[in-house]
């Protein structure tokens, strides 16, 4: 599916979103700047938008990873263009088994993709693994806002105009389908919290992101 969408993923994604997604994610980064974090892994990291977006960090090395080689692909011609191969590194590999040694890297970002896992504690704790010591995890995913009328507009949005906007764009209807059923479907806030307690991250934390349509996740692993 994410290989289908693949070559109009990065404009629909702003699209679609009024580009508030490019807000959500330089935030997102900005909650790192203070732990100078030099060597950082994107989980999911599709196109690269958030690997890109760390950058800012000026860290020594971003590295990608996902499971869509079509998604990959654009991720690469991006970091060529830019002339940040040498800083870059985009690899096919699964989330849930994640090709590192423990205890390698000092942050780990994630945009929009946890809820994709297959096995969600898997996935998390994969990061767990691999993040060093003192490390920090941000993750930003899609909520359910529930204020009125957020929640309804937000649901009307989602369920009936997006897979529209989305399938005559990408030519795939399926894919935008899939995220609202995904989003529901996904244990946000507080639960999304306690998960990540229960994998090993302290001091876990949770934003509401404009009304509550995205979250912005963090922890540390002591």
């Amino acid at each position: 599916m994410f290989n289908n969408i693949a070559s109009r993923y990065d404009f629909l994604n702003h699209f679609l979103s009024f580009n508030i997604d490019r807000l959500w994610r330089k935030k997102a980064i900005r909650s790192l700047k203070k732990y100078n974090p030099q060597l950082l892994l994107d989980v999911a990291t599709g196109t690269g938008d958030m690997a890109f977006e760390s950058l800012k960090l000026n860290p020594i090395q971003v590295t990608g990873i996902d499971l869509a080689e079509g998604m990959l692909q654009v991720a690469r011609q991006k970091a060529a263009v830019r002339n940040l191969a040498d800083k870059m590194v985009f690899i096919l590999g699964d989330s849930e088994q994640l090709p590192f040694d423990s205890n390698t890297f000092d942050a780990i970002t994630v945009a929009f993709g946890v809820r994709n896992f297959e096995h969600l504690t898997t996935g998390l704790s994969e990061m767990f693994r691999v993040l060093k010591p003192g490390g920090q995890v941000v993750i930003l995913e899609f909520s359910k806002p529930r204020s009125f009328p957020v929640k309804q507009l937000y649901s009307f949005y989602s369920k009936q105009l997006l897979p529209v906007l989305g399938g005559l764009v990408s030519k795939d209807r399926s894919a935008y389908t899939y995220l609202p059923v995904s989003v529901s479907e996904f244990p946000d806030g507080s639960d999304f919290v306690n998960i990540l307690v229960s994998v090993g991250f302290t001091d876990c934390k949770a934003q509401a992101l404009t009304f509550g349509i995205a979250s912005l996740y963090t922890g540390r692993k002591s």
